[in-house]
Formats: C-alpha cells, structure tokens, sequence
C-alpha cells in the first residue's frame, strides 16, 4: 500500500510539472522551425502544435526571412545544413540585426567544431538528429527557463534599489482601508491603473500591491520617467537594434519585453516628453512594441500602472501632457493620502520603520514615549512617509528622539554629541556615535560589539584607539 501510494504522488508531481511546463511553453505563442526534410518538418510541427498557439514551417532561410518579417516568434528551431545560406550563417544575420529570439539547433552531423560554430553564432541550445518528441520538449523547456532566468537576473540587478519593506501598506485609518480594499478589487483586472499623490506617499509600494494581488506570472519592472533624457528613455523602454545609434554595439530588448506577462510600473508619467508620450500611446493601443531602430513589432501582454505627483488635468489643459494619453492612462484613478491626512497611522508606521530599520543596523529599536508621538503628530510632514522614514533612520544613527531631527529642532543630541551646537554630521562623526554606541550596548564586549557590526574585532580595536577610547 506505501509503495502505491508513493508511485501515485510521483505520478501527481510528474503530471503537475508537466502541466507547468506546458502552460509555460503556451504562454509564449509562437515558433519557427526551419528544416529542409519535409518528413522534420511535419513531425516538429504536429509534435509542437499542443505546445504553441501558433507554429509555422519553413523549408530554408530565405522562406524563413520573409515569415519573420510578418510575424513576431518566441522560439526558433533551425536546422545546421539548409539549402542556400547554412542555419548558422543565417542566425548569425539575425543577430547582426536586432532579432534576440532565442534559437535551437538540430543536426545529423555532430563534432565539436560543428557545436562550437553553432554557439557562437548565437544558439542556445544543440540537438542531434534522429531524436524523440521528448527530446526536444526538453530541449524547448531548457532554452525557455534560461530565457526566463536571464530576464529575472536582469530585473533582480535593476531592481535592487527599490525593494520595499516587504510588508505591504502600512496603516488602519479608513483612508488607507479603503486604498486597499480597491486596490484588491482592481488587481485582477488588466486595467490600467493611474496612482496618484504627493511626493513620498507611497505610490509604488501601491503599485507593487497591484501586481502582487493582480495573479500574473511575469514581472513588476519599474522605471522612473523623469530620471532619464528622451532618447534614453525610449532605448530603455522600447529597446533598440545594433546600430540605431551610437554606442549601440548590439541589439537589447526593452523593458516592455522583460515585463511581458507581468506589470510595467511608469514612475513619475507627467515627466515624460511630449515625443515619447505618442510612442507610449501607439504601443498601448496595438499592444506591441518595435525597437528603436528596428522594423519587426513584437506582441507584449503588460499591465501598466503609472503614477504622478503631477495634476495631469492641468497639465493637459497646459499643454505638456497629452489629452488622449491621458484618458488612456486614467481608466481607474487611485489617490494616496499625505501623512498630514492620516496622521493615526503615524504609531503604526514609526514602529515598523524603527523595527526594520534598527534589523539592518544591528541596533535595538528606540523607545518613543507619548510627548514625542505628540510632537511628531503636530508636523506637517511635508515629504510624507519617505520623510517619516529618513527621520528614523536618522534617530537610529545618531541616538536622538525623532523629533530633534525635524525643523526648528537641535540636529543631534545624546552621550556624545559635539560642542559646536549639534552640527557635525560628518561620515566619520556618525560612524564613530554609532560604533559607541553599540559598544555600550554590548557592555564593551568588543567581540559582540565587531559581530553585530560586520567587521572584524582587529578594525575595532584600530578604530578604538584612533579615538583615544579605552573600553
């Protein structure tokens, strides 16, 4: 009975990673197998056609040209030896060209040189001939995992800087309540979304909540409009072909591709120029996007959320924004309060901040009594919960009371603050606070102290001394 039940669930865990591998492969439509053996041909495409909503034939790479030239494909099989230009020759065009589809080789006449023309002209993956179906619906799986990968490498590294606290919104006041309540309903949906408020009130981390509830299998990508110029923000939007300008040595997709699936995040949209506006425009309303210099669209399914400071009504009525990009862009509007209009959160969000924050220093986190709630509710906060969060940090770094670091208030108070009125914000002076600082915590154990630290007891002591501190 063990051994059947055992050989069931290898059969349920089999069948639902096939079931996964399958929905993956659908997902991306589309792909080209070249071969000149009618026989391949037939058994590739009736073998792939479960696999892929569309899958089209060509007998030799001339025919093949003109089919990419109509037609957007996610996947290439070629075979080595075609009549006319080789298999090789011809993917190396494309990839002297702005094609970055990724291509499978198939062969009857393996050696090693054979494979390594095959790699450098650019294939990722090598199948010998004759070969079963399953050989190559693994080869196919193999080739799109490491698509998948390469583009969640590159959304990792670009992504880095923007990780958010990873706990979602903060807060329980009724207006927060109710800014989730409608992000929850609006996620699933593949709506375009326009997020708007002050600075600092927390418009991607409402825009990462979308995609989190939204269910969809690709990617959130975000991108500031404003930190960039034009033409940049069109490369990395769009991507480009090799040699649609300067420095343009090869070929790179855009960000609108890494998001296929998932959701493009348009930061700060009321930045961006007038030109790009009608090229944004264009790729909304066709749902495909052509590189800068290139001449084959590809189709994308992405979610857009964008977000503003801006008054994008009075910025149409100026003449900076576009009127239909506008309309476009705002199907479903939603408003993020400034922390002066949910003040009751304020506990709430100092308490997580102050736990995240003193984590990543190695500190404990500061106690805030009553009076200083108090004082810290009667600000303006100005620069909202970014604000509300840079004066924590610097409570945390500095061993002050929040509110010392607000305007009107002294810099830096505490054990050892400087003589020439609290202004010594030097790299060194802080480092130095905060050394002490935890030394003390520690009792002057300066082993605990170097390990908290992350840094050896040796460059401790060093310090130590430097600063004429026995402890």
């Amino acid at each position: 009975m063990a051994c059947t039940t055992e050989n069931l669930r290898t059969a349920v865990s089999a069948q639902r990673r096939a079931d996964h591998d399958a929905t993956t492969t659908k997902r991306l439509s589309s792909v080209l197998i070249v071969d000149d053996e009618p026989g391949i041909l037939s058994f590739l495409q009736k073998g792939l056609a479960s696999r892929f909503s569309l899958v089209e034939v060509a007998a030799d790479a001339n025919a093949a040209d003109s089919l990419l030239s109509r037609c957007h494909f996610d996947l290439i099989i070629s075979d080595i030896r075609l009549p006319g230009r080789s298999g090789v020759e011809w993917v190396g065009e494309l990839r002297d060209q702005d094609q970055v589809t990724p291509v499978i080789f198939m062969t009857a006449h393996a050696d090693l040189q054979t494979a390594i023309t095959a790699l450098r002209a650019g294939a990722s993956d090598f199948i010998l001939k004759p070969f079963r179906m399953e050989q190559m619906q693994t080869a196919v799986n193999r080739c799109l995992e490491r698509q998948r990968l390469q583009k969640e490498n590159f959304l990792l590294r670009r992504q880095v800087a923007h990780l958010d606290e990873g706990s979602g919104i903060i807060g329980s006041c009724d207006l927060i309540l109710g800014v989730c309540e409608v992000i929850k309903r609006v996620a699933p949906m593949p709506s375009t979304v326009l997020v708007q408020g002050e600075t600092g009130t927390g418009k991607e981390l409402a825009a990462r909540a979308i995609h989190r509830y939204s269910g969809r299998s690709g990617s959130f990508v975000p991108i500031n409009c404003g930190a960039m110029h034009a033409e940049l923000l069109e490369s990395e939007l769009f991507g480009h072909a090799k040699g649609a300008f300067t420095g343009a040595v090869k070929a790179r997709e855009g960000l609108f591709c890494y998001a296929d699936g998932g959701t493009l995040f348009l930061d700060e949209i009321g930045e961006m120029p007038l030109a790009m506006q009608t090229r944004l425009l264009r790729v909304m309303e066709d749902r495909a996007v052509r590189p800068v210099g290139g001449n084959r669209e590809t189709p994308i399914d992405v979610r857009i959320v964008a977000a503003t400071n801006r008054d994008l009504k009075a910025e149409v009525d100026n003449g900076n924004f576009r009127e239909d990009l506008y309309y476009r862009l705002n199907v479903l509007s939603i408003r993020m309060p400034a922390l002066r209009e949910r003040i009751q959160d304020l506990p709430e969000l100092i308490d997580h901040f102050a736990r995240s924050i003193a984590a990543d220093l190695g500190v404990a986190p500061p106690r805030i009594a009553e009076a200083e709630l108090m004082r810290l509710s009667q600000y303006d906060w100005p620069g909202n919960i970014r604000e509300l969060k840079n004066v924590i940090e610097r409570c945390l770094l500095l061993n002050h009371q929040p509110s010392q670091s607000l305007p009107g208030c002294a810099s830096v108070v505490g054990n050892d603050a400087p003589d020439n009125n609290g202004d010594d914000l030097t790299l060194e002076s802080v480092e130095r606070r905060h050394i002490l600082r935890v030394l003390d915590m520690e009792n002057g154990n300066k082993s605990a102290a170097a390990r908290l630290l992350g840094v050896s007891r040796k460059t401790l002591e060093r310090k130590c001394q430097s600063w004429g501190v026995e402890r």
